[in-house]
């Protein structure tokens, strides 16, 4: 915890740097945060240098929990210290949907915003992208400590593909390609008309399929230049996706790439998708006016450009809007209802159920038709050109009940609080699949300010079990965890 803590203390300082460098007056505000999480995390470090430094899977499970709840407490201080948002629940809830990298915001006037706020907002995404375990473990070793156990609690769904023997040496190159995504997306940007500002924030939001902007329409302020959303939509893909696959990608393995079931289901899927929405916005006149000579094609390249973005932006579980897909009509407003269940890769920075669970869940349900004609046969589920363990196909299956079980109860507890049904399935929905926009109240050009502060809570909460697979959380409320064994 208190290495986590300087780490967050850290980035603090560097949101501070910039507030001071743009002069906007909360310098000091968001440099006493950071002094604060610093001396904490010293003391917490000081405290316990004399405990045994041994992490099993128990204890795996509440440091990675803890470490998040303890992130985001303190992450809310700037917006606290400088009175951004001054209220608690309100820079709690923004604080976790930053590292969850959820993009649900409670802000009404974002560009009101100072803009070292701005900047820590987005890192608190950028942070929680690739994960602030994953971050630690490339440290604990200094400390003595082996990070497996933090690992596999951090990722525990089905793919166990390592760059590297040793686990920290697989979070660094993970580190090393999301950093040098995060670059280039940021310099493209730039030369393609963007502020540096803005460049820079987008690009932290994107890498780690956030979705906070610095703009209140969010990427419809540049929907008069075309090349910046297709910039984005790219790097939006490409966080989604397995890193494991980019790291395959830049070390000239470029066969695995596309022998991979779930990326050529990932891009099959996305351009499926893609093409029966940009047809429904083209035929109904939903495209935006023309922005080329010929007004057809102008508004086909619209309608496609803004289909594509939007059903990217919400598989990745990304929340970046170009436009309001619940206004689109009925019909795609249900497929991007079903499209927040989806996910993005295993292995990617996104959120969601993921497709290779999907992919194992239906291989197996056809392969039941097998087994009920030969039930002596051994049928093995197989991904890959590999056969896939029982145990891996039950975790899957009891991640997608406990899944779906969570979102029913999920909503229950937001049509509780007041929402109407529409809105509390979309927010349960959004706030778990870690999406960002959702429906009703909720939706695209609105945000959620509107909850009832204990509606924040509860979302606060569902985006936490969301970005943390389910049983990381979910596993310590049970009475069993706390038994000796």
């Amino acid at each position: 915890m208190g290495l986590l803590l300087l780490c967050n203390g850290g980035f603090m300082l560097l949101a501070a740097l910039v507030s001071g460098i743009y002069d906007d007056g909360v310098t000091l505000d968001i440099t006493l945060a950071a002094l604060v999480t610093l001396m904490v995390g010293v003391l917490s470090m000081f405290y316990t240098r004399g405990h045994k430094k041994e992490v099993n899977r128990r204890e795996g499970y509440i440091v990675v929990t803890a470490g998040w709840l303890i992130m985001s407490a303190s992450g809310m201080l700037p917006y606290l210290f400088s009175e951004a948002i001054p209220d608690t629940t309100n820079a709690f809830f923004e604080t976790i949907s930053g590292y969850t990298t959820t993009g649900a915001s409670i802000v009404d006037d974002i560009e009101a915003l100072p803009e070292g706020i701005l900047f820590w907002r987005s890192l608190t995404h950028w942070i929680g992208g690739m994960g602030i375990i994953v971050l630690a473990i490339a440290i604990l070793p200094l400390l003595g400590i082996g990070g497996m156990q933090l690992f596999a609690a951090e990722a525990p769904g089905p793919n166990t593909d390592k760059l590297h023997p040793r686990i920290t040496d697989t979070a660094k190159r993970l580190w090393l390609i999301y950093f040098g995504y995060t670059l280039a997306e940021t310099i493209l940007l730039k030369v393609a008309g963007m502020s540096f500002f803005d460049a820079v924030n987008h690009s932290l939001a994107t890498l780690s399929t956030g979705g906070f902007s610095t703009k209140n329409a969010s990427l419809a302020y540049w929907n008069d230049q075309p090349l910046i959303q297709y910039i984005i939509i790219v790097f939006m893909f490409l966080a989604g996706s397995n890193f494991v696959l980019s790291y395959y990608a830049f070390k000239g393995k470029v066969q695995r790439i596309f022998r991979d079931e779930e990326f050529k289901l990932y891009g099959i899927f996305i351009g499926v998708i893609t093409l029966i929405a940009a047809l429904v916005i083209y035929l109904t006149g939903n495209a935006e006016p023309a922005a080329l000579e010929n007004a057809a094609a102008g508004e086909a390249e619209s309608a496609f450009r803004h289909a594509l973005f939007q059903v990217v932006s919400v598989v990745t579980t990304t929340g970046f809007v170009s436009a309001d897909f619940t206004g689109w009509t009925p019909f795609l407003t249900v497929v991007f209802f079903g499209l927040m269940f989806s996910g993005g890769s295993a292995g990617s920075t996104a959120g969601g159920i993921k497709l290779m669970r999907h992919i194992m869940i239906i291989k197996n349900g056809l392969l039941e038709f097998k087994r009920t004609l030969h039930p002596n046969a051994v049928i093995p589920v197989r991904y890959n050109n590999k056969t896939v363990t029982e145990h891996i196909v039950y975790n899957i299956i009891g991640f997608f009940v406990l899944y779906m079980l969570l979102f029913i109860i999920g909503s229950l507890g937001l049509g509780f609080l007041g929402l109407d049904f529409v809105s509390s399935i979309g927010g349960a929905a959004s706030s778990l699949g870690n999406v960002g926009p959702a429906f009703g109240t909720l939706n695209p050009v609105s945000n959620f300010n509107s909850l009832p502060d204990l509606g924040k809570w509860w979302c606060g909460f569902l985006m936490l079990a969301g970005r943390l697979e389910l049983f990381t959380v979910l596993i310590l409320l049970t009475p069993y965890f706390w038994k000796r064994s």
